[in-house]
């Protein structure tokens, strides 16, 4: 499969912009159409996740379509589907069920609240009965207990999670998109920051904004067809460790991002290794999840965390790992991690606004501690072509 086209919105402080969600999910789709030099009506599907509202058949409606063939919705995981949305959009172009897919996500957060706020409901079920009645509310609280027995089994220490916001403050600075754009992070900013729910400060935390963002994919075979260089689809894998998801946080591997079956579905099928990645682009709902989950997708063992989390091994172009190279979650938007798919088809390209030097493979890590999870890997023609 190939991407052969990307488009977002301009990106808003949640609440804060002036459009709807559904016109939001329109612009994004439109500017990736245009981005693809195609006529939208040459849509035929559709592919999304996280509940999002903005329907395929209204989508279809609205953008004239002469037919929809196919509409899919990533089940569960929250923005651990921004991966796994594309992986069904391809599925549905490889089985003939399409043949032109749009993957999206839009989000805002004025018209229909804040993303993952509790609210009022007279009965609580699922994970949350478990919680809530002990005053585990947030999101932060329920993830910050994963991360600091993580860290404390493999002493981690905090300067690690301050990389990792550092390194996507240093590279939003690059990026006019970016919401932190001329907002810059430093050490002692980030040290001063107020706790959320240790060890998570302030900016260890995913921002809240309104926007959208969106993808055109096709057959690698009509690539040619399209007016950007293309960036193509290696591997993608969804999913969970065992019992991951057991209620009252008593799964065996509590202390993970759940990416270690993931990871391995991932590479196996791209016939990669850690080695031939150049560029990630990782999910922050938190940091201290970045950091588990590079690890478990065999960039460095936990106990190494300390000494290749640092700022100068995470920044374009010449660290050993670029990371989050458009600002991420944390400084560029928090598009429930679609942003991230659409930086590492930059990387690809070779249009970032903080290039990596090593672009043919780009890593996209979806939703570190969520059920399922899901990974991407994309690649140049060359890197297609070494793998096959």
């Amino acid at each position: 499969m190939a991407i052969v086209g990307i488009g977002e919105t301009t990106y808003y402080k949640h609440g804060q912009s002036p459009d709807s969600e559904f016109k939001l999910a329109l612009q994004a789709i439109l500017n990736a159409c245009g981005d693809a030099g195609m006529d939208p009506r040459k849509i035929d599907g559709f592919a999304s996740y996280g509940d999002d509202r903005s329907e395929a058949t209204r989508l279809a409606a609205a953008l004239g379509l002469p037919r929809l063939r196919s509409a899919t919705m990533q089940w569960g995981g929250g923005g651990g589907g921004c991966c796994a949305a594309v992986a069904n959009g391809a599925a549905a172009i490889a089985t003939g069920q399409a043949d032109c897919v749009v993957v999206f996500r839009a989000l805002a957060q004025g018209q229909h609240g804040r993303f993952g706020q509790s609210t009022a409901a007279g009965t609580i079920s699922g994970e949350r009965a478990y919680l809530v009645p002990y005053g585990v509310i947030s999101p932060p609280q329920r993830f910050a207990m994963r991360a600091q027995r993580y860290m404390h089994e493999h002493g981690v220490r905090q300067e690690a999670l301050r990389a990792v916001a550092l390194a996507s403050s240093y590279h939003a600075q690059a990026n006019p998109r970016a919401v932190m754009y001329g907002k810059p992070l430093d050490a002692d900013t980030y040290d001063a920051s107020r706790w959320i729910a240790e060890p998570f400060h302030l900016f260890d935390c995913c921002m809240e904004n309104d926007g959208a963002a969106a993808i055109v994919m096709v057959d690698a075979a009509r690539a040619a067809e399209f007016s950007k260089k293309p960036v193509y689809l290696l591997g993608a894998a969804s999913g969970s460790s065992y019992r991951f998801a057991t209620h009252a946080h008593n799964s065996p591997a509590y202390a993970s991002a759940n990416f270690q079956t993931v990871a391995e579905d991932l590479y196996r099928m791209a016939g990669l290794t850690p080695a031939d990645v150049g560029v990630v682009q990782s999910y922050e709902n938190f940091t201290g999840g970045v950091v588990m989950a590079l690890a478990e997708h065999g960039f460095f063992r936990p106990e190494e965390a300390n000494d290749f989390l640092t700022l100068d091994n995470l920044i374009a172009p010449t660290g050993r790992l670029p990371l989050n190279t458009s600002g991420g979650n944390l400084a560029e938007c928090y598009m429930h991690g679609f942003e991230l798919v659409l930086e590492a088809v930059r990387q690809v390209r070779g249009v970032s606004t903080s290039q990596a030097t090593r672009n043919d493979v780009a890593l996209v890590i979806g939703g570190p501690m969520v059920a399922p999870a899901s990974d991407l890997l994309l690649g140049s023609e060359a890197a297609l072509g070494a793998r096959t």
